[in-house]
């Protein structure tokens, strides 16, 4: 098998929009969490919500090129540009080589709402504009970044729910360990409008936590209410190793592993099978000891049962507090179908730096994550190799480990 390593990195976050920001951001425990008063006038329980704009792309895109954008694309735009740079693969390189792109995604909702919301309104069907499909399907990121960057290789999107960016990774992975590409982008993004996350409001997912933003989520903690919804985009550039060595690219890290698995149960309610099988699956294919793994960056959204299943579940693989354990959705909220890539980002900055990001708001551990080597501040230490999750409803479980290089 050939080895799949990472040579770019883009990122367009709560916590920044620069790797350099975000950096800082994770080092000084700093939250990404506000208040949307829409929500609010819309009937929502919870207006609490990672806070993003949108970019303004008027000085890189023609208006053309903008009109097939939704919000999640536009996100995606800009962390895939910012990943090809670092990558050092500009258009010239991208016309000559058959790069290819799988990013996750799993809603398109503002787009549909509002097209059909002017059919309904018109009564006419030519009101929903060209633009209207193109922004609405749920492949929309994957078919506009592979006419803007000219990706040829493989085109697809990945919809897996909150695990989507996580399988866009892995099996990224695969196709080059494979010999089927020999650089695929690859990535997550998540529309941020309320639209989007109306249903989680309306089955009481949220927190309630309005007073205090920044101490609303709390993942593992016994006081935990909810999850705080967020999104934005996460890109990275997987390569093979030697083709990578070959053109001079600067190596970041090296993808270890992908482990996966699906519950087989109940549509909602997390179990603890599932993502220890993941996580077992993905050591095996990592090819290493449990005991190189130097930090677990969590699923843990702050719902009760999603994150007593993945602590039983790290416990069950791991043992009792043997691995630092945090989940950086503390700082910035639930990325959903985001998160399984920006989660891998987050941790490679740590990782370069030299630091574990505080679990914010970790007090009081429940029966289960008092098994968890939890801090609830920054870590000044050095780790070389970690290990991430994603899990999503339906069942669907992903692993990644990376290591450094």
């Amino acid at each position: 098998m050939k080895r799949v390593v990472i040579t770019g990195m883009g990122i367009y976050s709560c916590l920044g929009t620069t790797l350099e920001q975000v950096t800082q951001a994770l080092y000084n425990g700093q939250s990404g969490i506000g208040i949307d008063p829409v929500r609010k006038e819309n009937g929502f329980r919870s207006a609490l919500t990672g806070m993003l704009s949108a970019p303004d792309l008027k000085a890189v895109l023609n208006r053309h090129q903008r009109a097939f954008l939704p919000e999640e694309a536009q996100y995606a735009y800009c962390a895939t540009a910012d990943a090809l740079r670092q990558a050092g693969m500009d258009e010239d390189y991208l016309l000559k080589h058959d790069v290819g792109l799988l990013y996750g995604n799993d809603s398109s909702a503002e787009a549909v709402i509002h097209s059909v919301d002017r059919v309904r309104a018109m009564h006419d069907t030519t009101m929903c504009g060209v633009s209207a499909i193109f922004q609405s399907m749920n492949s929309t990121v994957t078919m506009n970044l592979g006419c803007l960057f000219h990706l040829r290789g493989i085109n697809m999107t990945v919809s897996a729910a909150c695990a989507s960016g996580s399988h866009a990774i892995g099996l990224g992975a695969m196709l080059i360990r494979t010999g089927m590409q020999d650089t695929v982008v690859v990535g997550g993004a998540q529309e941020t409008n309320m639209y989007a996350v109306a249903a989680f409001d309306g089955i009481s997912a949220f927190s309630l936590h309005e007073d205090e933003p920044a101490k609303a989520c709390r993942p593992f903690d016994k006081s935990r209410d909810g999850l705080v919804p967020s999104g934005g985009a996460a890109t990275l550039v997987l390569e093979e190793y030697e083709h990578a060595v070959k053109r001079g690219a600067h190596i970041i890290a090296e993808v270890l592993g992908y482990g996966f698995s699906g519950n087989g149960d109940h549509i909602a309610n997390p179990n603890v099978e599932g993502p220890a099988k993941s996580l077992e699956r993905c050591i095996r294919d990592a090819g290493i000891d449990r005991r190189e793994i130097g930090y677990i960056n969590a699923h843990a959204t702050a719902t009760q049962q999603g994150d007593a299943s993945e602590a039983q579940a790290i416990a069950q693989v791991f043992g009792d507090k043997t691995v630092p354990v945090t989940s950086t959705k503390s700082q910035t909220g639930h990325e959903m179908w985001m998160a399984g890539a920006s989660e891998v980002i987050y941790s490679i900055l740590m990782m370069q730096n030299g630091f574990i990001a505080p679990n914010l708001n970790f007090e009081t551990p429940d029966e289960y994550s008092a098994h968890l080597l939890i801090s609830g501040e920054r870590l000044d230490r050095s780790f070389h190799t970690f290990l991430s999750n994603s899990f999503g409803f339906g069942g669907t479980n992903s692993t990644i480990i990376v290591r450094a290089l």
